[in-house]
């Protein structure tokens, strides 16, 4: 029976729920639930409305944080370290044992070093000649 490949830029979320699914299922089976759960730590504004934040999930007792973003005037004031301090705590709370996180931009590598994150990884010239860093840190 022969197989038909489909190239996309817009899967369905329907067929990304299909791989998602079977993907999970497949890892589940090979080395248990990941327990995988959203994690987000926003910053609000006086009004109340999200000007920036942390989000990942926690999974396979890690914490991966996806996403970083501080307004530009809230930068330089320690607020990574206080959204990172936030995430891993509640990450503790669900158990994980440690932390991951990558980067590109050379002031959040700096930022993350800082607040213990260490490097396990690298891609030169990711983007032009900036470096992909990954780092991980232990809860």
């Amino acid at each position: 029976m022969a197989h038909e490949l489909y190239l996309t830029d817009a899967p369905s979320p329907d067929d990304l729920v299909i791989v998602s699914g079977g993907l999970t299922a497949f890892n589940e089976g090979e080395v248990g639930p990941s327990d995988r759960k959203l994690l987000a730590v926003l910053i609000r504004d006086e009004s109340g409305t999200v000007i920036g934040g942390l989000s990942g999930y926690t999974s396979w007792g890690w914490l991966f944080t996806q996403l970083l973003f501080i307004p530009e005037t809230l930068r330089g004031k320690g607020m990574a370290a206080k959204l990172l301090t936030e995430a891993e705590n509640e990450a503790r709370t669900r158990g994980c044992k440690g932390a991951w996180i990558d980067t590109f931009n050379p002031l959040a590598l700096k930022a993350y070093k800082s607040h213990g994150y260490q490097v396990f990884g690298e891609i030169p010239n990711f983007v032009e000649t900036r470096t992909r860093t990954f780092l991980q840190k232990a809860l």
